[in-house]
């Protein structure tokens, strides 16, 4: 990072992407291009140093990009992934071998709740704390028509995106010290839905309801509530049903910027969000979105 000016309009892929799926839920370095989480191009400056923070959805995209911020910004970090994603996990392992860091590697699927107790307290157990949490993973799967969602897949979203959420709070709240914050990813679905993810859009707009209220009642408490929500991301998501072929190849292209965003360019939300600097903003939902609305 510098103080050149940067056009953020041809900064990363324009125009269509190469045609490609995966099964869910997908690796990132299988795709084309690779996402740029921030591997080669993030420099920290210390600004959370001392810092305890756990991660889930860490492997890639968004959640391996604020993975990296925060170490480099001086965090200890633990990471959690569905264990089909440790591919990814090993290979973020190696960045932060690089950098002289250990990164702690949790697998498991949060869609039950006792995993996401044991989460929580392993993570602060191996971190030597807790302070920074941030509520990542997600599950989105593209469909027409209400007709075409089945059971399981709306009972999976709901679990990934709203019930994870309720039962990681729940359970790292308690232990979390006066100036800790909490990180949820919600979307531009959350108040723009798409209207081939229903359910998906349902889950989103619940976790920016769940931030504002979360965040009232922990504010006495010293703890700070935000969520970022982004437009569209080139991640593992996208590929792994997350977008129609159609939407897939487009992906990005309808912003006002007139490109998908990359995972480091939502790195320092994520930061600013977490650094005591922002002391006073709690219960707020942050847009990157490439100017969409």
């Amino acid at each position: 990072m510098t103080g050149k000016l940067v056009d953020p309009t041809d900064r990363y892929h324009r125009g269509d992407f190469p045609e490609q799926r995966q099964e869910w839920p997908g690796l990132q370095r299988d795709m084309e291009p690779v996402p740029d989480c921030g591997e080669a191009s993030y420099v920290g400056t210390g600004r959370l140093t001392g810092r305890h923070a756990l991660v889930t959805g860490g492997d890639s995209g968004i959640g391996r990009a604020a993975a990296i911020a925060f170490a480099r910004e001086g965090a200890r970090v633990a990471i959690n992934y569905h264990p089909r994603e440790q591919p990814d996990a090993d290979d973020l392992a190696q960045v932060f071998a690089r950098d002289g860091q250990e990164l702690v590697r949790l697998p498991g699927d949060v869609t039950d709740a006792a995993f996401c107790a044991g989460l929580v307290d392993e993570a602060r157990e191996k971190l030597g704390g807790l302070d920074l949490l941030v509520i990542n993973a997600g599950y989105q799967q593209a469909r027409e028509s209400i007709e075409d969602i089945s059971d399981e897949q709306f009972d999976r979203t709901m679990k990934t995106n709203l019930y994870a959420m309720f039962w990681l709070a729940k359970r790292a709240v308690g232990s979390m010290p006066a100036g800790s914050a909490i990180i949820i990813t919600a979307s531009v679905n959350s108040f723009n839905p798409s209207d081939d993810l229903l359910d998906y859009a349902t889950s989103k707009g619940g976790i920016e309801i769940f931030t504002k209220g979360l965040a009232k009642q922990l504010a006495p408490r010293g703890i700070r509530v935000n969520a970022v929500a982004p437009g569209p991301v080139w991640t593992a998501l996208q590929i792994s049903g997350g977008q129609s072929e159609e939407g897939a190849r487009k992906f990005g292209q309808d912003t006002p910027i007139g490109r998908a965003g990359q995972p480091v360019e939502l790195a320092g939300l994520y930061v600013t969000l977490a650094e005591s600097g922002t002391s006073f903003t709690t219960g707020s939902i942050f847009g990157a979105n490439g100017g969409s609305l």
